[in-house]
């Protein structure tokens, strides 16, 4: 049983981060109705940012917290600007496409930048870990979690109660009328970019404070994406939940199946959780169905 429960509050601590990184995949879909494959890499980028004004410039955590998300929060406008904006009315499936072009191209980026080692993050919090009733438990895991709930709520309110909350929701829903309403369309966008990036500059250090920082940690962005579609891809309660249970069927998968089959249950089994609620409820657990009369 207790190896039961560590397994689980593991799972519940990787699908925070899971959850964190599908928090930027639905803010850009709500404001923009795009999907962006990018999302693992600027995560990445956040994390390398942080790692680099803390060990080579000798910044406080705090300090450098704060002038990653800046970073991440102007990197995610010129992105928009530059890149994403000329496609603006062009089909979707092109922008998409346009976002893996740009992870492929920040991927190679940061190889080239800091090369292709595995550093460790420094941590936040000393090394040290709680035990209760045989369960351990790291105070990183509890400050990611927490930061998981306010992120969740904050937005869930922003959403709901401001105005450009609800200027994002009305140009996700229709960019014509939109418009009409004399909402800034371009701007709604380069905002929801900017929120999204600092998101992910927030799960990229989360992920390297708990496991390792490197090139290839950008691959998470594939696993928080069925987190996304899971949960509802209109729905940011839903990412929070998607993520979470993807994190638990991972450490499950991997803590049981695998020892069983002789690995690889673990690294899909995501896909195939997604999969099977797909099939029961298509537009994810807290998704709003689209009904079309013809």
């Amino acid at each position: 049983m207790t190896d039961f429960l560590q397994i689980l509050l593991n799972g519940v601590s990787l699908g925070s981060i899971y959850a964190i990184v599908a928090l930027g995949f639905v803010l850009i879909y709500k404001a923009t109705d795009v999907f962006n494959f990018a999302q693992g890499e600027l995560m990445m980028i956040g994390a390398y940012i942080c790692y680099t004004l803390i060990i080579h410039l000798k910044l406080g955590y705090a300090i450098s917290l704060f002038l990653t998300l800046c970073f991440c929060f102007v990197f995610g406008i010129i992105i928009e600007v530059l890149i994403l904006r000329p496609l603006l009315g062009k089909p979707v499936f092109s922008v998409i496409m346009v976002t893996v072009g740009l992870a492929v191209i920040l991927q190679g980026s940061v190889s080239l930048i800091w090369g292709d080692d595995v550093n460790n993050f420094p941590p936040l919090f000393a090394d040290r870990t709680l035990h209760f009733i045989g369960i351990s438990l790291k105070p990183t895991d509890i400050w990611i979690f927490a930061a998981t709930v306010l992120l969740v709520i904050g937005f869930f309110l922003f959403f709901r109660k401001s105005k450009v909350g609800l200027a994002m929701r009305g140009t996700a829903n229709n960019q014509d009328i939109a418009l009409l309403m004399g909402i800034n369309v371009k701007r709604i966008f380069s905002l929801s970019w900017a929120i999204a990036a600092s998101i992910a500059g927030i799960a990229g250090i989360c992920y390297a404070n708990v496991l390792f920082l490197a090139p290839d940690m950008s691959h998470i962005g594939l696993k928080a994406f069925p987190a996304a579609i899971l949960g509802g891809l209109d729905s940011i309660p839903g990412a929070i939940a998607g993520g979470i249970l993807i994190g638990i069927c991972e450490t499950m998968a991997g803590g049981y199946l695998d020892q069983i089959v002789g690995g690889g249950i673990k690294e899909i089994s995501s896909f195939i959780v997604l999969i099977a609620i797909l099939m029961v409820r298509p537009y994810g657990l807290f998704g709003k169905a689209i009904i079309t009369r013809v």
